[in-house]
């Protein structure tokens, strides 16, 4: 519409102009070499449009003529850019889908097209990667972190194949080096591992905060990771300075409620300097989020000098916290077997050790500590120890497929931080579950019976599923083909005789 009236607006000006001419008629003369020529205004105006027209074409058609080589060059050159962009989007689409082949045909192909484009060497580096090439991958990592455009890439590039090698120090090398072009949350932890790993937790401070005010690390996840450290500071000044220990274990136990080795080391700092009841508040708001044998144990131990009862009643009181969690059970377990009280004992381990339960070796081995605490080495405690040996595993630490005794800061394998998980470790393949049949009560001895025949004696070697309880135990003999000095039958003996077992 406004185009509409403007152009209106120009034909209406044009006409005035037109009609103003006319009203106003005159002569134009001009003398130029001789040539004396006389005209209208009209007809003078029209040749000097006319003069115009002329000159603007011929000016076009001169540029027309001494542009038409580089008119040549630049079409040449925008259909080979077509060439290398099509070859790019072919590249791109084979890489994605895994065919290796035609990633580095097209590869090669916008390689010779396009030298210089960054995604050329991006599509060069993933088909070399797709092929398995993993020095050629390096190679094109290499050549693009010395360009300008490219470095970040080049460096991320080069990282994670110094990462797949194993190459831990060149890695973070390479993150240090990106991480001084530019904050990138790939290279901020990686320093951050890097700091970790050497165990320099002043600098793996600085990193942090500086990773939370570059918004690379979320706020929670970076209050986390703060509490990780300074758990770790706290764990290397326990000894020397006590107190500074302690207000780092509170402000990491604070930030993270549920890190355990903080609240621990905490509880631990303030049961020595005669803070009880802190210490306990500090362990039952952690066994409420998760609890944990360590927490446990550094709840009965805050008082020194409590009896067994009174340990067991502590137990009792931590439990009803969380009475559903295993913890809960063992802790009572423990204590209670402290304390010679069986009948507790086997009611509070149940619920994990009962019919349709599958205890782990934990709690089967403490099974087996109060069959033999009250009743003696008996059946039921080889029983329960041979569980153990085919029990399920217990949670333990674990980060990077390592199994530690104790939490640690970082994962010695990657240096990573904050990552030990309690867990319980991926068991290995095996068969069918072994059904397990309980032993009968034991029998009452009698007297010793007179040794059996082979005959008696190959019954009762016999497999069985259970064992029938009986009134008098016999005393069964393994009879042996010889004896263990007997040098086996002499000439004069004949084979098929019988021979009566040797005493042993």
């Amino acid at each position: 519409m406004v185009r509409l009236i403007a152009f209106l607006a120009l034909l209406a000006a044009l006409a005035l102009g037109l009609v103003w001419i006319a009203e106003r008629p005159g002569e134009i003369s001009l003398t130029w070499q001789g040539y004396h020529v006389e005209t209208s205004i009209g007809v003078g105006l029209a040749a000097v449009l006319a003069f115009a027209i002329a000159l603007m074409i011929l000016w076009r058609l001169t540029r027309m003529v001494l542009g038409l080589p580089a008119f040549v060059s630049f079409t040449a050159r925008a259909r080979r850019r077509a060439k290398g962009h099509a070859a790019l989007s072919r590249g791109m689409v084979a890489a994605g889908a895994g065919d290796a082949s035609a990633a580095r045909k097209a590869a090669t192909e916008a390689a010779k097209l396009l030298p210089n484009e960054p995604l050329s060497l991006l599509l060069q580096a993933q088909a070399a990667q797709l092929a398995g090439d993993r020095a050629g991958a390096e190679a094109v990592f290499a050549a693009m972190a010395k360009r300008a455009d490219t470095r970040l890439l080049g460096l991320r590039g080069l990282h994670m194949e110094a990462s797949r090698r194993g190459e831990i120090e060149a890695a973070q090398e390479y993150a240090a080096q990106a991480h001084r072009v530019a904050a990138l949350p790939w290279a901020g932890a990686a320093v951050l591992d890097r700091a970790a790993g050497q165990r320099d937790w002043d600098a793996a401070l600085r990193t942090l905060d500086a990773n939370v005010s570059g918004k690379i690390v979320d706020r929670k996840a970076g209050e986390r990771l703060r509490a990780v450290l300074e758990t770790a500071l706290a764990q290397d000044r326990e000894k020397t300075q006590p107190e500074e220990a302690l207000r780092l274990a509170r402000q990491a136990a604070k930030r993270a409620p549920g890190l355990v080795p903080a609240v621990t080391l905490a509880a631990r700092l303030l049961g020595r300097r005669g803070d009880l009841r802190k210490a306990a508040k500090l362990v039952e708001a952690a066994w409420r989020i998760a609890p944990h044998p360590d927490l446990a144990q550094v709840y009965l131990d805050l008082r020194p000098g409590d009896s067994n009862a009174d340990r067991l009643q502590r137990a009792q009181a931590l439990a009803r916290i969380a009475p559903d969690h295993v913890e809960s059970a063992l802790i009572v377990g423990r204590a209670a077997l402290a304390a010679r009280d069986f009948t507790r004992a086997r009611g509070a381990l149940a619920p994990v050790v009962g019919d349709g339960a599958r205890p782990t070796a934990r709690q089967c081995l403490l099974m087996a500590e109060i069959e033999e605490a009250e009743n003696g080495a008996t059946g039921k405690v080889r029983e329960w120890l041979a569980r153990a040996s085919r029990a399920a595993r217990d949670p333990a630490w674990i980060a990077d497929g390592v199994v530690s005794d104790v939490w640690l800061p970082a994962s010695p394998v990657t240096d990573k931080l904050d990552a030990f998980v309690w867990t319980t470790p991926v068991e290995r393949l095996s068969g069918p579950a072994e059904e397990w049949t309980p032993l009968a009560p034991e029998p009452v001895l009698a007297a010793p019976a007179p040794a059996p025949t082979l005959e008696a004696a190959a019954e009762i070697v016999s497999p069985v599923k259970t064992l029938a309880p009986v009134a008098v135990a016999q005393p069964v003999i393994f009879p042996l083909p010889k004896a263990p000095d007997d040098p086996g039958p002499h000439d004069d003996e004949t084979p098929d005789r019988p021979m009566s077992p040797r005493p042993t």
